[in-house]
């Protein structure tokens, strides 16, 4: 199987002793023409077995491999082929192999394919394509000549030009003495016909002068091959020629980049990374670099953008390094974190489709080119003096994480392909610490969303309380953990106080956390004691408990949890707390006196033991301080809770501060090193409705009760200049009134409560619980609550001792008639079931409702 990120144009085969390389020749149509004895060594086929047979003899079979022809029509679109590959032993096992295939010109523009293979291992059973990258001095260019047993040219590669000055037409059909004559050239030919002669492959050595460079002499290392045909006799030679001279000075600056680049890996910040590369790249490679990231890459956000895309925008790029042998970076028109626009034809829209990088050695600046559609560029082209240029994508996994410019100024060498293989070696290293860094930012935002959506945005007391809250999670690398808390408004003037602790920490953790704050709210709004709250929380953690083991192979368990749950009343200052195996909570009053109640312990959420909760009532002062945390606050490795609960409650006892900074300060007296579980505080003070925000009324459990529960209703709202609920508070009251008289026994007591909204209670010694009823048009009863549903902010019940209480809220000053803001036709007009002599009747409920039957 091919893998495609390893193509490299040019089929650049490796550096490597010629022991260790085994050689074929194909021709135009993948046909296998010459073999050699290194070949036989390593895929177990002599020289009879393949040649006059298609490569795929060796080739891997399978639905993903490709044919020899399309592996054919791959290396010549690439113009050459490089990468791992499997072929296939004699014996039929797999074979992982380094392969290298060059192209190679004939007479007549006919063409040949040179291949180098290199065994790497022993297939298991599928390839490993893409695990073992080619070094950057195995892709150093190679020159490549195939001689007849004449020692004539045959065939030759497009490199090897670049080594010794000869053109191809110049080289075909000729020996080497005659179109280089010489000792080198006398002695590099005795050494082919030694190998033709039946010696080993080996590698000869010898100097030259290029006419490019005549003042610079070249050392080459040529490896020398025999080439044999079906019966074993020899076609010629292959030799394949090194140039020693750039290969030390890839090696040399190699090692520089080797020693440098360790530091890439070293930051998870990408922004920080991308400056690192810039400065190991300046001056050592070039004299000003520039690192843009797509935009996606530094926060984490959004889809990614993946190497081949066409017929689109470019990507948006943003300034994330920049380096120059020059003070103040001159050649940058852009700052970092700026967005750099790209012209849609220039080179960066070719590494895109692409992926591979793009080289000029000599910067094109006349009119008519993609420069000419950036002004910003241009002139900075020309102050600068910009003559050299390469375009390195950043690339991980397909996907497309930025651009690497490097320019030449200073230096008048121009940049070669050996300049572009370095660059690629170090971005390649850059590469994977920026991806390692994109997934750290990624699952960083993901994270953080999770928490803020789990824990409370703004937590809102009412009038009961004043809150302040921190939280400090153990992962402070993802910032989230099992702690929560919460305050949860309930009715008549009531809050919940809500803090609790899941075992362990991190985004398992988290999510068990979101489900059982869910589970409280839920739980809280069927308005049950602290207690009976806990009770059905516990079972609730049993059960996940229960589904995560039946998943364990996929995720880890919850093991368990503690939570402390209390309900303060502002109007009788009573506060009722039960807790599951939590710490108890710190109470403050106004003169700074701290103290910690001893509270029934319970056991942990999910321990399955089966042991009551126990509720403990406590009266709090106006303007105590409640103190609840979780253990990782209180708890640390060096000190015990006693320690820890003294440390808090000295930091909490500080009466003339504010909230906030008494929790600051609170969350500071935590030791320095890092914590090892998650800590939250949450700081409550309470507040007491004034008694003459309260009225409240004992009425006969007969049928004068709903008259007198009007009038007195109507008299305390004008007394407090709420006239205008008077109508839906006096239809509120008959209701509930009239259902308890008709369902309930003892006496009924009416109160109403004038704090953010206007709540109207009646208690009644009943433990029927009330319900909304689908009434039929021909039903006489059953529309009561649906008339309070409809007139009011929202209704419920809840148990207390002796009875239950049924409860209505109204908003102060609404908006617009509640009717018209639930999308029904108002029903608060003239309502004959309101007359002053007598409670509604169920003829007067059928006219008031006068819409037939009436939906649940």
């Amino acid at each position: 199987m091919i893998d495609n990120d390893e193509l490299v144009p040019g089929g650049r085969p490796n550096i490597r002793e010629p022991s260790e390389s085994a050689i074929a020749m194909l021709d135009e149509q993948g046909t296998v023409v010459g073999w050699t004895r290194a070949a036989e060594r390593l895929v177990g086929y002599s020289a009879g077995d393949v040649v006059g047979r298609s490569a795929s003899a060796v080739l891997p079979h399978s639905e993903e491999a490709p044919t020899t022809a399309e592996f054919v029509d791959r290396c010549r679109a690439r113009r050459g082929w490089s990468g791992t590959t499997t072929v296939r032993h004699r014996d039929g096992h797999g074979l992982d192999v380094s392969l290298r295939v060059s192209m190679l010109w004939g007479r007549g523009e006919t063409v040949r394919w040179l291949v180098s293979v290199t065994g790497i291992g022993e297939a298991s059973g599928e390839t490993t394509n893409g695990l073992v990258r080619e070094s950057l001095l195995a892709r150093v260019p190679m020159g490549i000549v195939v001689r007849d047993p004449q020692l004539r040219c045959t065939w030759v590669n497009d490199t090897m030009e670049s080594h010794d000055g000869i053109s191809r037409e110049r080289r075909l059909g000729r020996r080497f003495t005659d179109v280089r004559p010489g000792a080198e050239a006398e002695t590099l030919e005795s050494a082919m016909r030694e190998v033709m002669r039946g010696g080993p492959a080996k590698v000869q050595d010898h100097r030259t002068w290029l006419p490019s460079s005549p003042r610079r002499e070249h050392a080459y290392a040529a490896s020398i091959f025999c080439l044999q045909d079906a019966d074993g006799q020899v076609l010629g030679v292959c030799v394949i020629s090194v140039d020693l001279t750039e290969s030390r000075r890839a090696r040399d600056r190699l090692a520089i980049l080797s020693e440098g680049s360790t530091r890439l890996g070293s930051s998870l910040d990408v922004m920080r990374t991308s400056q690192e590369l810039a400065d190991l790249a300046v001056p050592l490679l070039a004299d000003y670099v520039a690192v843009d990231l797509e935009q996606s890459v530094p926060f984490g956000e959004g889809p990614p953008v993946h190497i081949g895309a066409t017929g689109q925008r470019l990507p948006v790029f943003r300034r994330a390094g920049l380096a120059s042998i020059h003070h103040g970076v001159p050649e940058s028109p852009w700052a970092h974190g700026e967005v750099v626009p790209w012209p849609p034809d220039s080179p960066v829209t070719d590494v895109l489709c692409t992926g591979m990088p793009h080289l000029e050695p000599i910067l094109d600046t006349a009119p008519g080119t993609w420069i000419d559609q950036d002004p910003a560029r241009a002139q900075k082209i020309h102050e600068n003096g910009i003559h050299s240029m390469m375009l390195i994508p950043i690339r991980a996994r397909r996907v497309l994480l930025g651009m690497v410019l490097f320019v030449r100024t200073s230096d008048p060498g121009p940049f070669q392909e050996i300049d572009v293989l370095l660059a690629e070696e170090l971005v390649s290293r850059a590469a994977l610490a920026l991806d390692n860094a994109r997934q750290y930012a990624r699952e960083h935002s993901a994270a953080l969303a999770l928490q803020r959506n789990l824990l409370p945005h703004r937590l809102k007391g009412g009038a009961a309380v004043e809150t302040a809250s921190r939280y400090l999670p153990a992962d402070l690398d993802h910032g989230v953990g099992g702690d929560w808390f919460d305050v949860i408004p309930l009715s008549g003037a009531r809050v919940a106080l809500v803090v609790g602790d899941v075992v362990g920490h991190g985004i398992n953790a988290a999510a068990t956390m979101g489900r059982l704050r869910t589970a409280v709210r839920t739980l809280a709004d069927m308005e049950l004691a602290p207690d009976e709250l806990l009770t059905h929380l516990d079972d609730t953690v049993q059960r996940l408990a229960e589904d995560d083991a039946d998943a364990a192979e996929r995720y880890s368990p919850a093991v368990g949890a503690t939570c402390l749950y209390a309900v303060y009343d502002s109007v009788t200052r009573r506060c009722a707390m039960a807790r599951a195996g939590h710490p108890p909570p710190a109470i403050i009053d106004a003169q700074g006196r701290v103290a910690f109640p001893d509270l029934p312990t319970g056991t942990p959420l999910g321990m399955g033991l089966g042991v009551p909760f126990e509720a403990a009532e406590l009266e709090l002062a106006e303007g105590s301080l409640l103190g609840l945390y979780t253990d990782g606050l209180i708890e640390t490795r060096d000190h015990d809770i006693d320690v820890g609960m003294h440390r808090l409650g000295t930091a909490l006892a500080e009466p003339g501060r504010s909230l906030e900074d008494v929790c600051s300060r609170a969350m500071e007296t935590l030791p320095g090193q890092a914590p090892s579980d998650d800590a939250t505080l949450l700081l409550v003070r309470t507040r007491t409705i004034s008694p003459d925000q309260v009225a409240s009324w004992t009425l006969p459990s007969d049928q004068t009760a709903a008259r007198s529960a009007r009038c007195m209703a109507a008299r305390q709202l004008d007394e407090w200049g709420l006239g205008d609920l008077e109508d839906a508070t006096k239809l509120i009251v008959s209701e509930l009134v009239t259902n308890a008289v008709r369902h309930g026994s003892g006496r009924i007591t009416l109160r109403l409560i004038r704090h953010q909204v206007l709540t109207c209670e009646v208690f009644d010694a009943s433990a029927c619980s009330p319900r909304l009823r689908s009434a039929r048009t021909s039903d006489e009863n059953g529309r009561g609550l649906f008339l309070v549903a409809q007139v009011s902010r929202r209704w419920g019940f809840r148990s207390v001792a002796g009875g239950k209480v049924v409860w209505a809220e109204e908003e102060l000053a609404p908006a617009s008639a509640p009717g018209q803001r639930l999308g029904v036709p108002p029903v608060i007009e003239k309502l004959p079931a309101l007359a002053p002599t007598s409670p509604p009747t169920p003829a007067d409920r059928v006219v008031v409702a006068g819409r037939g039957p009436v939906p649940r």
